[in-house]
């Protein structure tokens, strides 16, 4: 069964993004941009939504640093709302219930798949029990009064077992986790 990889780029207190600041908070450095540039997990599929497609698509067009390697990824977009043909090169429109196109993918396809942005879709991925590991990227910016996009809003409980961490250009924090759903609180024995 191929890998479901839950992506997140994030503020420390867990925000997508900021009013007024630039797209990674102004805080990219070369070794960020060198593994971005490496295009990890380049052979997955690419999940998200409307929004987020017209988002990296636009960063895409404009030749945003860190975008050149999603472009000649494999897309898939959820939305009921756009329509075909989609602009952006390898991308293919899904009209229905993503939960269960993925599932469905997870059971049939053999290409792992990763999300981008997405937080809605990512939050069903999960409470579906279909993430196989959890990514995030921490950037070393409290955006309290001008964040945008709670992450982790609406979110189930979940365990998170560590499998690996990085640390890029002094400051920017790479997390992976294998998740685990949990049914509710649970003592720190059970974790």
């Amino acid at each position: 069964m191929p890998e479901l990889l839950i992506d997140f780029i994030t503020s420390l207190d867990g925000y997508a993004a900021a009013e007024g600041w630039p797209g990674w908070w102004g805080l990219e450095g070369p070794e960020y941009l060198a593994w971005l540039g490496d295009a990890p997990e380049a052979d997955y599929t690419v999940l998200m939504g409307a929004r987020t497609y017209r988002v990296m698509s636009e960063f895409s067009a404009a030749g945003e640093p860190g975008t050149e390697p999603l472009a000649g990824m494999s897309k898939i977009v959820f939305s009921k709302t756009l329509r075909e043909p989609l602009a952006w090169a390898n991308a293919q429109l899904v009209a229905r219930d993503a939960v269960e196109a993925v599932r469905e993918m997870k059971a049939t396809a053999s290409k792992p798949m990763r999300t981008i942005g997405s937080l809605s879709l990512c939050r069903s991925l999960l409470k579906a029990g279909l993430v196989d590991r959890f990514r995030v990227v921490i950037f070393p910016v409290i955006t309290g009064s001008t964040g945008r996009e709670r992450i982790y809003d609406g979110y189930p409980d979940v365990s998170l077992d560590m499998i690996s961490s990085r640390t890029f250009d002094g400051r920017i924090q790479l997390l992976e986790y294998v998740p685990t759903v949990l049914s509710g609180p649970s003592s720190p024995e059970s974790l």
